[in-house]
């Protein structure tokens, strides 16, 4: 089992014959996923050939999905067309966009999002790594070759983070690891992988990150008081972050003590979650609750 991405994802890639797009879809086509199609109007009819692969390139998403029953996407275009990417990719039914790029403008992510939602378009990021089933499919640039497959899940706003506790925890493996990126707006939150690994049988345990800033962490501690049965463990980026100063992602917005790695600690603690001061202490938390077959 595993959520929103698995072995049967027919995954398009929007900016696929660009630099980016190239490299990580010769690297989702190793990790084994289903890469059906490009998109670029200017290239429509083409193949790109990757290594034993020929991809075809569509002049749009409903042209590829109608030629290849495709349910995903993986954007890689430049910020300025990336509104219009999604909304091409919702228009076509697209069930699941993956927004990689980053530097996406905050108006355009909050319409991009809205529109996505009220046509039942999941959107992962924007500025995120996207996702990984391990053994199944990778959509987006998370390393595939750094775990296996597992009874872990992961969700996380951290890109760095999600493939530093994908490697210490690579004796166990992972259902389904997210990276739903650290903008001010996002389309898929924590609590939306809470619920889905909570639902998933295969997820033994979920491992949660954050970061400085906003409250979606306090919001995350609520959800899981009220809904999550299964163990969780927990990491905030963010405690040597020195005061006063804006600290790597968007969202990374401290204002008095709402939003510092503190304040998040406590709420996560307070409802069960086991939080490490480090990456590695978190890893080692998550043995520890799964105890010694772990």
């Amino acid at each position: 089992m595993a959520i929103y991405l698995t072995k049967e994802s027919k995954v398009l890639v929007q900016g696929m014959t660009g630099g980016e797009g190239m490299k990580h879809t010769r690297r989702m086509l190793a990790a084994g996923t289903d890469v059906v199609g490009g998109v670029n109007p200017r290239k429509a009819g083409r193949t790109v050939d990757f290594d034993d692969r020929a991809v075809p390139v569509f002049g749009s998403v409903a042209d590829g999905v109608r030629s290849t029953g495709a349910d995903v996407t993986v954007v890689f275009v430049p910020p300025a067309f990336a509104k219009a990417a999604v909304v091409e990719a919702a228009d076509a039914g697209i069930g699941l966009a993956v927004v990689i790029t980053e530097g996406i403008p905050v108006h355009d992510s909050v319409a991009f999002t809205a529109y996505a939602k009220a046509r039942g378009t999941r959107i992962i990021g924007p500025n995120c790594p996207g996702l990984i089933t391990p053994g199944q499919s990778n959509a987006g640039i998370i390393p595939a070759d750094i775990t296996k497959p597992g009874r872990i899940g992961l969700v996380s706003k951290s890109g760095t983070l999600t493939y530093q506790l994908m490697y210490e925890l690579r004796d166990i493996g992972f259902s389904t690891c997210v990276g739903i990126g650290g903008d001010p707006v996002v389309g898929t939150t924590h609590i939306d992988c809470l619920a889905a690994f909570q639902d998933d049988p295969d997820s033994e345990l979920i491992v949660l990150i954050g970061e400085i800033g906003g409250d979606a962490e306090e919001r995350a501690a609520a959800f899981i008081r009220d809904h999550v049965t299964k163990p969780v463990v927990g990491y905030i980026a963010g405690f040597t972050a020195p005061e006063g100063k804006t600290m790597g992602h968007a969202g990374a917005i401290v204002s008095g003590s709402s939003g510092t790695a503190a304040a998040k600690k406590a709420a996560l603690e307070a409802v069960g979650v086991g939080v490490g001061s480090t990456p590695t202490e978190t890893a080692r938390l998550v043995l520890n609750r799964l105890g010694a077959d772990a």
